[in-house]
């Protein structure tokens, strides 16, 4: 099959984020300043804008914006949002575009009560759910708005339940992935579908403080201490009397699925999942990838390296080099002040784009064989440019090998992947997509020995993305600007 264009951005070549939530209740306060600290441990789950919700027991103060979290915050921010009990969230948008309207928490008043919510997940029935509520196509732009509204409908009925029995009453109309925090004036609260798609854990602060978090470094970074991971169709309820658990959904609606990207590449390699460690984990995927794909041939003498792809490659390459006896080294770095790059509008752009963000250790590469190890490949196209960076920076040879398995189908359960189409391995097979490269071998590790290397002993994982197999059924038609523009366009 012929290479096509790469699309417009370096960015293209990585999975997209999933969005960071976070909720504190804690009587000493302040709340703000704690929550602050909390998103920026969740930074790297979404750098599009950050928002948080504050609550001082009368009433609720809402401040978000674009960008990181330093860009939405200050100390001066901070300091005009006392109270004892808030949520946060960083943004990578999939459903609603990247703009200042869809930036979250998002904030509702019903009779004179206030709630705000912030989302991680994707629902994928959120079309019909706007049917239902009588929510024209772009009143309302993502679906955590149409979540919102369907929370105040349930509060405004003629028995008007209170905000958690509205809650409970809203979820199990839901379909697809949500990790949600949310809050009224009084409480925070905690809630995971009934797959688990994507990660929530309880923490306590203190003698009586509670915190919620989509990873444990978040807990870790504010001084709270690891209880357990929120379960999946649970909802847990923090108030002044601590925590209360919910369970809205169906016992037979329980399935856990937490996305096994979740190992490979989003949560931060010093969170725990399952109870295991991340950072371990993608060890032993480096471990497995040896054993599975040696480096063979060339009796020539020159010299073979082991290196990472930065940030997220490198210890699934401490695990190559280990399994192999291959020597570990560095062979790119990476410009950490780049966040993501520029929209390019030619391919001498997009070029420079990639080399913005990492630049060869000439010294260390050149004429040697490099085992270049990375967690994935979407489209292509930051792999293609930095092999060739590789190979003029003195390179003998490049074998890629990557810590997961193909790459070949979209996700709607959180992640921003685009069309099918777009995803290399859906276009090619794997001799075509080495050529594409221009890789000299290329091996993919194999699912059975993904989830082997998590530790995680149950299936327990979602692996839609490199299976097609969809734990919840997903309309052919959804897409990002589903509440935007219709359906279809």
């Amino acid at each position: 099959m012929p290479a096509t264009e790469p699309p417009s951005s370096p960015d293209d070549d990585t999975p997209k984020e999933a969005c960071g939530v976070f909720a504190v209740h804690t009587p000493d306060g302040p709340a703000a300043h704690l929550s602050y600290l909390g998103l920026y441990a969740l930074q790297h789950r979404g750098q599009e804008s950050a928002g948080m919700a504050v609550s001082d027991a009368k009433s609720i103060t809402v401040i978000r914006d674009m960008g990181l979290v330093s860009n939405a915050f200050n100390d001066r921010t901070l300091a005009a949002l006392p109270g004892h009990l808030a949520i946060g969230h960083t943004r990578y948008s999939t459903t609603g575009s990247s703009n200042w309207n869809n930036a979250q928490p998002v904030y509702r008043e019903v009779a004179g009560q206030g709630f705000s919510v912030a989302h991680n997940g994707n629902l994928v029935n959120t079309e019909s759910l706007a049917d239902v509520a009588g929510l024209l196509t772009g009143t309302v732009t993502s679906d955590t708005h149409v979540l919102v509204e369907l929370i105040a409908g349930a509060m405004s009925t003629d028995n008007a339940p209170g905000f958690h029995e509205a809650v409970a009453s809203v979820l199990p109309r839901l379909e697809g992935a949500f990790s949600l925090v949310m809050m009224d004036e009084q409480s925070v609260v905690g809630i995971r579908d009934p797959h688990g798609f994507r990660p929530l854990c309880l923490g306590v602060l203190g003698d009586d403080g509670w915190v919620l978090a989509s990873e444990t470094p978040a807990l870790d970074v504010v001084g709270a201490r690891f209880i357990r991971e929120v379960e999946p169709g649970e909802m847990v309820i923090i108030d002044s009397d601590g925590p209360r658990s919910v369970h809205p959904f169906a016992p037979d609606e329980i399935d856990p699925k937490l996305c096994v990207f979740e190992f490979v590449y989003f949560a931060r390699p010093d969170s725990s999942l399952y109870g295991k460690s991340v950072h371990q984990a993608r060890v032993r995927m480096g471990e497995e990838l040896a054993e599975q794909a040696p480096l063979l041939g060339a009796a020539d003498g020159r010299e073979a390296l082991v290196m990472g792809v930065p940030e997220s490659g490198i210890p699934a390459a401490e695990g190559y080099a280990r399994g192999s006896g291959i020597p570990f080294g560095h062979g790119l770095v990476k410009n950490r002040y780049i966040g993501r790059t520029f929209i390019a509008p030619n391919q001498a752009m997009r070029t420079l784009g990639v080399r913005m963000k990492l630049n060869p250790l000439r010294e260390n590469i050149a004429g040697k064989r490099l085992v270049v190890v990375d967690d994935s490949i979407v489209r292509g196209t930051t792999t293609r440019e930095m092999v060739g960076m590789l190979r003029e920076a003195g390179a003998a040879e490049v074998h890629l090998r990557i810590s997961s398995p193909p790459y070949a189908w979209p996700c709607f359960y959180g992640m921003d992947t685009g069309d099918r189409q777009e995803l290399l391995a859906a276009r090619m097979e794997l001799d075509d997509i080495a050529g594409y490269l221009n890789a000299d071998t290329l091996a993919y590790l194999e699912l059975d020995r993904l989830l082997h290397a998590t530790g995680v002993t149950e299936p327990l994982f979602c692996t839609a993305c490199l299976t097609g197999d969809y734990p919840v059924e997903v309309p052919v038609d959804l897409h990002k600007g589903v509440m935007e523009t219709g359906v279809g366009s």
